[in-house]
């Protein structure tokens, strides 16, 4: 489970007094709850990580792709290598994603992903996870690692991704990380 000293508990932004809920401007819309459905599962083999240095942002760290897979209803294919994630960690240890791979589909699309995000760990694991034996063993509930997908690409068969805003939950596996995507409709 995550540790809610460092992932305070999901909360409603309304209050409710009286049975109805307050806004703090009357102009605020109810416009309902986000809805997804589920775009595609990603693993990403990594080559071994390039530790580029101590910057004035923060330590980067270059870790690239080897290649992979993907695979959801409708959506499938390789992932290319030569991608990869210009990784910046701050202060706090949180790792903030700078991501770029090239997928291509089962039927010879090209498309190119980027996605930000946060991978932000409790200091009592980041030993573990540290440790490449060792840090796929570690259950993902006990860490938060949240992504914002976007594609781009000429195919008129994958044009609809261009206008798709997603969301992913990534986690560890053995020799690289997996990621759950989800498209928001």
């Amino acid at each position: 489970m995550q540790d809610h000293r460092m992932f305070p508990p999901a909360h409603t932004s309304t209050a409710v007094k009286s049975g109805r809920p307050l806004t703090l401007d009357p102009r605020v819309k109810d416009v309902g709850n986000l809805r997804t459905a589920h775009l595609f599962d990603m693993v990403v083999d990594l080559e071994p990580r390039l530790p580029i240095g101590d910057g004035p942002l923060g330590r980067r760290v270059f870790f690239g792709s080897a290649g992979g897979t993907f695979a959801g209803p409708g959506l499938r294919g390789e992932v290319l290598p030569g991608g990869g994630d210009w990784a910046l960690f701050g202060p706090d240890a949180t790792m903030r994603l700078d991501v770029r791979l090239t997928l291509r589909t089962h039927d010879g699309a090209l498309l190119y992903l980027t996605y930000g995000g946060r991978w932000a760990t409790p200091p009592d694991l980041r030993d573990a996870l540290a440790d490449p034996a060792e840090r796929h063993r570690v259950h993902p509930a006990r860490y938060y690692f949240r992504t914002t997908p976007l594609f781009e690409t000429g195919s008129e068969a994958y044009a609809w991704l261009n206008d798709t805003v997603c969301v992913g939950s990534g986690y560890l596996v053995e020799g690289g990380i997996a990621y759950k995507v989800f498209r928001v409709l």
